[in-house]
């Protein structure tokens, strides 16, 4: 049997996908390193608590170029061969994207093509959905752009609001990503950087 697929889960927040994703870490994937561009970042310190390597480094006065060559050395010194990117709120550089060209994906609280961006709950009741959900797909230089390698829907009910809506779609993040994220590592198109 083939060793784990390292994986660096980029996070900014809490780290709640990162956390499950980790939960699911075992044959197909290991988590590397825990990368954030926010130092406090609650998901860093537990990472640390579990043992998981970590890197911090906010990009305030030294600017995303400097940031983002220290977060790929970071990358390469831990021998990461796939990124995933759990609730990591900056926008990679085109240059990034395409060094790791096809070997870094995402969770979007949305049913893409629909609702790429920011505000995807509050845009579904908006629109009158009937479902929303969330998807995990392959980052290219398009905003949540690449292909949808996996989703998961979530029925809105009457009454919903942005908020009670993103908690159930969460829950659904939580189940769908690790699936995906095995699967995507298993499947081994990134390693010619096939997927785009």
């Amino acid at each position: 049997m083939s060793a784990p697929v390292r994986v660096a889960v980029l996070v900014s927040g809490r780290g709640s996908n990162m956390r499950s994703l980790a939960a699911a870490a075992g044959h197909a994937y290991e988590i590397a390193l825990v990368a954030s561009d926010k130092p406090e970042a609650a998901g860093l310190a537990w990472a640390r608590e579990q043992g998981l390597a970590t890197f911090a480094l906010s990009p305030r006065g030294i600017g995303k170029p400097a940031y983002e060559a220290a977060l790929d050395a970071a990358l390469r010194a831990a021998g990461v061969q796939v990124i995933a990117l759990a609730g990591y709120m900056r926008l990679l550089s085109d240059d990034l994207v395409a060094r790791w060209r096809g070997r870094i994906v995402n969770i979007h609280p949305s049913l893409l093509p629909k609702y790429k961006g920011l505000d995807t709950h509050a845009r579904a009741i908006a629109a009158g959905d009937a479902v929303a959900g969330c998807s995990v797909h392959v980052v290219t230089e398009e905003l949540d752009g690449g292909a949808v390698l996996g989703q998961a829907e979530v029925p809105i009910e009457p009454g919903d609001t942005p908020d009670t809506l993103a908690e159930r779609v969460l829950a659904a993040e939580h189940r769908l990503y690790p699936e995906e994220l095995a699967r995507f590592v298993r499947e081994g198109s990134w390693r010619e950087g096939r997927v785009a």
